[in-house]
């Protein structure tokens, strides 16, 4: 099930790792601290729609005002706009930046492997933005290539709505593989500065209720390479997101907006099959909500991991692609494959596809991108008696909303099945919005804890169709 965690906040992040069986009902510690720290918005996830420079739907909005707001650098003046310290940025159809000429070396150790080397960095830092949403969280999410021999770290600084200012936290140190050349994509513990933390890959403000908020930040990236070697990573996106959601146990029912029944043709993959494989990746297959979900919608848009990608993989096993996306999404520090932001850089590695952490408001907007034909992914908390037809409750799930039906009810690929013909679910609208948008509910003991608050994943094209990318345009995202 959900791996315990030290954090209030990531009491669904940690959930983001999956269910164990189809008929548990799950509370654990992490979502058992959810009640431990007032939380406004949704634990770990604090993604929201915006662009950078789109003066209308560059925010979500509840009935309560605006709680959400996201900011990326995708564009060449976007690159040009930052402060670049040895990195290039590169026009063309994929504008990005890379390294150019390196500001120097600098030795790591990886904890995780307890190797120190040395590596050449160079550096850009994004331009400051005031948040519309001053925040109780932040998370940033990136796109990037990695060669072999190659990584990045991506950092966050803020300053409060007392004028005081965070320290750069690391957000992450990511790279796409995992071999001898590289080194292990990892979260970092123990970030604070008794007025903020980091927990994995959300930045929170310790105590809400103080009305302490984060007011506008920095994102800094170093781009790192083997010594000596014109090797370098490319960084195609960075955002970052802040959201102040406030607390609800219940959301305001919402009217189907689609004129008719629309199902994508998403592939069908269960977690299930794959329990017991490779358990040094979070015990294998009955925690990969994450990754099995990430790799149902990668496909969707026609990619696959190539052969070699998928040799080390037991030629035995059903399904080798998604054991190579819990391998492509593990967090060593963590020890789990629900880290967001890893999520959508994994799917952000094949063929011009993009992959952004986000918050919706409602299931209109869910229907947009559904009309569109962007699925979405989304994460949930519940009891068994929450959701009708699902058979199990779990203190925090990945799932694929893969259509409507004509009566607006979900339809989803739930990858805690049991077997791939069996993860086509239809699950009832209301139940479905509420569990997926409050940021509050009760375990199975009746103690409170989090909720997700409508955090989902969206992955799609480099290069979307005008209707994808005028509905993207809409929530935000350009």
């Amino acid at each position: 099930m959900t791996r315990s965690g030290s954090t209030p906040r990531r009491s669904v992040l940690a959930a983001a790792i999956g269910v164990a069986g189809a008929a548990a009902v799950t509370t654990t510690a992490a979502a058992a601290a959810g009640a431990a720290r007032p939380a406004p918005s949704a634990a770990r996830g604090s993604g929201a729609p915006g662009a950078a420079g789109a003066p209308a739907g560059s925010e979500t909005k509840t009935e309560a005002g605006r709680v959400a707001e996201y900011h990326g650098w995708s564009g060449h003046a976007d690159w040009l706009a930052g402060a670049a310290k040895g990195v290039r940025a590169e026009a063309g159809a994929r504008p990005g930046i890379v390294i150019s000429r390196p500001l120097g070396s600098v030795d790591y150790t990886d904890p995780h492997t307890g190797t120190k080397a040395a590596w050449e960095y160079a550096t850009w830092t994004s331009p400051v933005r005031t948040l519309s949403v001053p925040a109780t969280e932040a998370i940033v999410s990136w796109n990037a290539h990695t060669p072999a021999g190659t990584w990045i770290q991506i950092e966050l600084k803020g300053s409060y709505t007392d004028g005081s200012a965070t320290p750069w936290y690391v957000m992450g140190r990511w790279a796409s593989d995992d071999g001898a050349s590289s080194i292990r994509r990892t979260s970092v513990d123990g970030q604070s500065d008794d007025k903020s933390s980091v927990w994995t890959d959300t930045f929170s403000i310790d105590d809400p209720a103080s009305g302490l908020r984060l007011a506008k930040y920095q994102v800094r990236l170093t781009l790192h390479r083997k010594p000596g070697t014109t090797l370098t990573p490319t960084v195609w996106r960075v955002g970052a997101m802040g959201s102040d959601v406030p607390d609800r146990f219940e959301v305001p029912a919402s009217t189907p907006s689609l004129p008719k029944a629309r199902e994508l043709a998403v592939p069908r993959y269960s977690q299930e099959i794959h329990k017991g494989q490779y358990p040094e990746y979070d015990n294998g297959g009955e925690a990969w909500c994450s990754p099995t979900s990430s790799q149902m919608i990668i496909e969707y848009w026609g990619r696959k991991p190539s052969a070699k990608d998928l040799a080390w993989v037991n030629p035995d096993y059903a399904d080798p692609q998604v054991c190579h996306a819990a391998r492509a999404t593990f967090d060593y520090q963590y020890e789990g494959c629900g880290n967001w932001p890893f999520n959508a850089a994994y799917a952000a590695t094949y063929r011009e596809m993009q992959g952004v952490v986000t918050r919706l408001r409602s299931l209109t907007d869910a229907e947009k991108l559904i009309g569109a034909g962007i699925p979405l992914i989304t994460s949930q908390s519940f009891l068994k008696t929450e959701l009708d037809g699902a058979g199990y409750g779990t203190s925090g799930h990945l799932m694929t909303v893969i259509g409507f039906t004509a009566d607006g009810d979900i339809i989803a690929n739930d990858p805690a099945s049991p077997s791939n013909e069996a993860v086509r679910h239809v699950y009832k609208r209301r139940q479905w919005e509420n569990i997926w948008l409050r940021t509050k509910r009760y375990d199975a003991n009746g103690k409170v804890v989090s909720g997700t608050g409508g955090v989902c994943y969206l992955y799609f094209p480099a290069k979307p169709s005008a209707a994808q990318r005028r509905v993207l345009k809409e929530l935000g995202i350009r």
